[in-house]
């Protein structure tokens, strides 16, 4: 007897795309923003981790909406000439919108959001294409976890992760131990996915979470001001991969 096409078992972790009623609806929330706030900034993000950019939002509500989303459709809801743009002279700001960025909506004064934002930097683990911004090396001994504080060696039943990653320890009295130091990483050379896994597991924080402010378009009169100051190059091929790229695209 044929299967029932009733019984097909469908995937629970399958991500929809997104409709053409859902993209509207994000155009028309950023127009109705763009109504509302002082100012509109455009930012970029280096490190991008979601729970990172949740944090600035929870810390910005009710003084700020954020928009992260895929830059054409941030372009598209602004308007990209005088004859699109939702608002006089924001047309200026649109047509810098291109690669990973995103819109601040705010009416909190310009230097005080540039303030803030310079001091927000996170530190936080390091991924599989990042640069390692300094060499790490574990020294001969118990293998410690700086999770806490004082640092505590890895239980016994690790043992095998650290192996499979590349450590050449064994058990000492129920405690993984290496009887040599063992290089982790290199200042300037990329990471590889076996070397961010042991750096997270140890502890060791590599990167940090920043979002540089672009450019600011004015309300009140039209005009687009562009910051002189940047964030540094980046250095970092895994920006925006997996889970956290999908979720950062939607809005509070």
């Amino acid at each position: 007897m044929p299967k029932s096409k009733r019984n097909k078992i469908v995937s629970l972790t399958k991500v929809e795309k997104k409709t053409r009623s859902h993209k509207e609806a994000q155009i028309t929330l950023i127009q109705e923003n763009a109504d509302k706030w002082k100012y509109c900034w455009l930012f970029e993000v280096r490190s991008f981790r979601n729970g990172h950019l949740q944090t600035v939002r929870k810390l910005w509500k009710g003084t700020a909406r954020i928009f992260f989303s895929r830059s054409a459709l941030l372009a598209k809801a602004l308007g990209t000439t005088p004859e699109e743009e939702h608002r006089m002279g924001i047309h200026k700001l649109a047509q810098q919108i291109e690669g990973e960025v995103g819109l601040l909506f705010t009416d909190t004064e310009p230097q005080e959001a540039i303030d803030w934002f310079a001091d927000f930097h996170p530190p936080d683990f390091a991924r599989a294409g990042n640069v390692a911004s300094r060499t790490v090396t574990l020294p001969a001994g118990p293998v410690m976890q700086h999770h806490s504080d004082p640092p505590e060696p890895f239980p016994h039943n690790e043992e095998p992760q650290l192996r499979k990653l590349g450590l050449s320890t064994k058990m000492n009295k129920g405690v993984p131990t290496l009887d040599v130091p063992h290089k982790i990483c290199e200042k300037g050379k990329t990471l590889t996915a076996e070397q961010a896994q042991l750096l997270k597991l140890v502890g060791e924080k590599m990167v940090e979470f920043r979002l540089g402010l672009i450019s600011r378009w004015d309300a009140a009169t039209g005009e687009v001001t562009t910051l002189e100051a940047r964030l540094p190059k980046e250095q970092d091929s895994s920006e925006r991969v997996g889970s956290d790229a999908e979720d950062a695209e939607m809005e509070e």
